[in-house]
Protein backbone atom coordinates (compact mmCIF):
# COMPACT_ATOMS: atom_id res chain seq x y z
CA UNK A 1 0.00 0.00 0.00
CA UNK A 2 1.27 3.47 -0.89
CA UNK A 3 0.20 6.32 1.35
CA UNK A 4 -0.49 9.85 0.22
CA UNK A 5 2.94 11.26 1.14
CA UNK A 6 4.75 8.73 -1.08
CA UNK A 7 2.22 9.19 -3.90
CA UNK A 8 2.49 12.97 -3.62
CA UNK A 9 6.29 12.81 -3.93
CA UNK A 10 6.10 10.56 -7.00
CA UNK A 11 3.48 12.81 -8.59
CA UNK A 12 5.45 15.96 -7.74
CA UNK A 13 8.51 14.57 -9.54
CA UNK A 14 6.38 13.85 -12.62
CA UNK A 15 4.87 17.35 -12.56
CA UNK A 16 8.34 18.90 -12.17
CA UNK A 17 9.44 17.06 -15.33
CA UNK A 18 6.34 18.37 -17.14
CA UNK A 19 7.14 21.88 -15.92
CA UNK A 20 10.65 21.59 -17.36
CA UNK A 21 9.17 20.39 -20.65
CA UNK A 22 6.70 23.30 -20.74
CA UNK A 23 9.53 25.77 -20.09
CA UNK A 24 11.73 24.14 -22.73
CA UNK A 25 9.04 24.29 -25.40
CA UNK A 26 7.93 27.84 -24.55
CA UNK A 27 8.66 30.29 -27.37
CA UNK A 28 12.12 31.87 -27.43
CA UNK A 29 13.31 34.98 -29.28
CA UNK A 30 14.57 33.99 -32.72
CA UNK A 31 14.20 30.36 -31.60
CA UNK A 32 17.43 30.56 -29.58
CA UNK A 33 17.48 28.91 -26.19
CA UNK A 34 19.99 30.49 -23.80
CA UNK A 35 18.49 28.88 -20.72
CA UNK A 36 19.58 26.08 -18.42
CA UNK A 37 16.85 24.40 -16.35
CA UNK A 38 17.43 21.90 -13.54
CA UNK A 39 15.41 20.13 -10.87
CA UNK A 40 16.93 19.87 -7.40
CA UNK A 41 16.86 17.05 -4.90
CA UNK A 42 16.05 17.63 -1.20
CA UNK A 43 19.75 17.50 -0.22
CA UNK A 44 20.54 20.22 -2.74
CA UNK A 45 17.75 22.38 -1.31
CA UNK A 46 19.49 22.21 2.10
CA UNK A 47 22.79 23.38 0.57
CA UNK A 48 21.09 26.22 -1.29
CA UNK A 49 19.20 27.23 1.88
CA UNK A 50 22.50 27.36 3.80
CA UNK A 51 24.04 29.60 1.11
CA UNK A 52 20.92 31.79 1.08
CA UNK A 53 21.11 32.22 4.86
CA UNK A 54 24.82 33.05 4.68
CA UNK A 55 24.11 35.66 1.98
CA UNK A 56 21.29 37.14 4.05
CA UNK A 57 23.63 37.56 7.00
CA UNK A 58 26.46 38.92 4.81
CA UNK A 59 24.23 41.51 3.13
CA UNK A 60 22.04 42.07 6.19
CA UNK A 61 19.05 41.20 4.01
CA UNK A 62 16.25 39.53 5.98
CA UNK A 63 14.41 38.46 2.80
CA UNK A 64 17.22 36.01 2.00
CA UNK A 65 17.13 34.56 5.51
CA UNK A 66 13.33 34.22 5.38
CA UNK A 67 13.50 32.49 1.98
CA UNK A 68 16.29 30.17 3.21
CA UNK A 69 13.91 28.87 5.87
CA UNK A 70 11.02 28.85 3.42
CA UNK A 71 12.61 26.64 0.75
CA UNK A 72 13.33 23.96 3.33
CA UNK A 73 9.58 23.25 3.11
CA UNK A 74 9.90 22.42 -0.60
CA UNK A 75 10.10 18.83 -1.79
CA UNK A 76 11.71 19.91 -5.07
CA UNK A 77 12.82 23.11 -6.79
CA UNK A 78 13.14 23.97 -10.43
CA UNK A 79 16.04 26.30 -11.18
CA UNK A 80 15.98 28.54 -14.27
CA UNK A 81 19.16 30.21 -15.48
CA UNK A 82 20.00 32.20 -18.57
CA UNK A 83 23.14 33.29 -20.30
CA UNK A 84 23.32 36.88 -21.49
CA UNK A 85 23.41 36.69 -25.26
CA UNK A 86 22.10 39.44 -27.54
CA UNK A 87 20.08 38.38 -30.56
CA UNK A 88 22.28 40.22 -33.07
CA UNK A 89 19.54 42.63 -34.16
CA UNK A 90 20.33 45.76 -36.13
CA UNK A 91 17.40 47.62 -34.57
CA UNK A 92 15.97 46.97 -31.14
CA UNK A 93 17.36 49.13 -28.35
CA UNK A 94 15.05 47.80 -25.64
CA UNK A 95 18.09 47.15 -23.40
CA UNK A 96 18.93 50.85 -23.51
CA UNK A 97 21.66 50.59 -26.11
CA UNK A 98 21.28 51.52 -29.76
CA UNK A 99 21.65 47.95 -31.04
CA UNK A 100 23.02 44.53 -30.14
CA UNK A 101 26.54 45.45 -31.26
CA UNK A 102 26.63 48.32 -28.76
CA UNK A 103 25.01 46.21 -26.04
CA UNK A 104 27.63 43.51 -26.64
CA UNK A 105 30.26 45.94 -25.34
CA UNK A 106 28.54 45.62 -21.93
CA UNK A 107 28.69 41.87 -21.30
CA UNK A 108 26.88 41.80 -17.94
CA UNK A 109 23.85 43.84 -18.97
CA UNK A 110 21.01 41.49 -19.93
CA UNK A 111 19.41 41.42 -23.34
CA UNK A 112 15.67 41.91 -22.95
CA UNK A 113 15.10 38.76 -24.99
CA UNK A 114 17.03 36.68 -22.42
CA UNK A 115 14.93 37.96 -19.52
CA UNK A 116 11.71 37.91 -21.54
CA UNK A 117 12.29 34.34 -22.72
CA UNK A 118 12.95 33.26 -19.15
CA UNK A 119 9.77 34.95 -17.92
CA UNK A 120 7.68 33.26 -20.61
CA UNK A 121 9.30 29.89 -19.82
CA UNK A 122 8.64 30.27 -16.08
CA UNK A 123 5.05 31.28 -16.81
CA UNK A 124 4.60 28.14 -18.89
CA UNK A 125 6.10 26.05 -16.09
CA UNK A 126 3.95 27.49 -13.32
CA UNK A 127 0.85 27.02 -15.45
CA UNK A 128 1.56 23.27 -15.29
CA UNK A 129 1.97 23.54 -11.51
CA UNK A 130 -1.28 25.48 -11.21
CA UNK A 131 -3.16 23.03 -13.44
CA UNK A 132 -2.02 20.25 -11.10
CA UNK A 133 -2.61 22.17 -7.86
CA UNK A 134 1.08 22.16 -6.91
CA UNK A 135 2.12 24.90 -4.50
CA UNK A 136 4.87 27.10 -5.91
CA UNK A 137 6.39 30.56 -5.97
CA UNK A 138 8.97 32.22 -8.21
CA UNK A 139 11.94 33.40 -6.10
CA UNK A 140 14.78 35.65 -7.22
CA UNK A 141 16.63 35.23 -3.90
CA UNK A 142 17.16 31.52 -4.48
CA UNK A 143 18.48 32.29 -7.94
CA UNK A 144 21.07 34.61 -6.41
CA UNK A 145 22.34 31.79 -4.17
CA UNK A 146 22.37 29.30 -7.07
CA UNK A 147 24.44 31.71 -9.18
CA UNK A 148 26.90 32.35 -6.35
CA UNK A 149 27.27 28.58 -5.90
CA UNK A 150 27.79 28.10 -9.65
CA UNK A 151 25.28 25.24 -9.74
CA UNK A 152 24.09 25.82 -13.32
CA UNK A 153 27.56 26.25 -14.75
CA UNK A 154 29.57 29.06 -16.21
CA UNK A 155 27.98 31.99 -17.97
CA UNK A 156 24.65 31.97 -16.12
CA UNK A 157 23.97 35.60 -15.21
CA UNK A 158 20.20 35.56 -14.59
CA UNK A 159 18.63 32.99 -12.29
CA UNK A 160 15.34 32.27 -10.51
CA UNK A 161 13.93 29.26 -8.69
CA UNK A 162 10.49 27.78 -8.25
CA UNK A 163 10.15 25.70 -5.08
CA UNK A 164 7.40 23.08 -5.21
CA UNK A 165 5.30 21.61 -2.44
CA UNK A 166 2.42 19.17 -2.21
CA UNK A 167 1.01 19.84 1.25
CA UNK A 168 -2.30 21.02 2.68
CA UNK A 169 -1.20 24.69 2.69
CA UNK A 170 1.12 26.56 0.37
CA UNK A 171 4.23 27.21 2.50
CA UNK A 172 5.56 29.87 0.09
CA UNK A 173 2.89 32.47 0.89
CA UNK A 174 1.71 34.06 4.14
CA UNK A 175 5.36 34.42 5.14
CA UNK A 176 6.76 36.72 7.85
Amino acid sequence: MKKSEELNNITLQDIARKMVLAATTAPKGRGENNMVIAVTEPSEIKSIAAKLKEMGERYEYQTFIRDAENILKAQLMIIFGSRIKPMGLKKCGMCGFENCAEKDLHKNIPCVYNTGDMGIAMGSAISIAADNRVDNRIMFTVGQAVMEMGLLGEGIKICYAIPLSATSKNPFFDRK
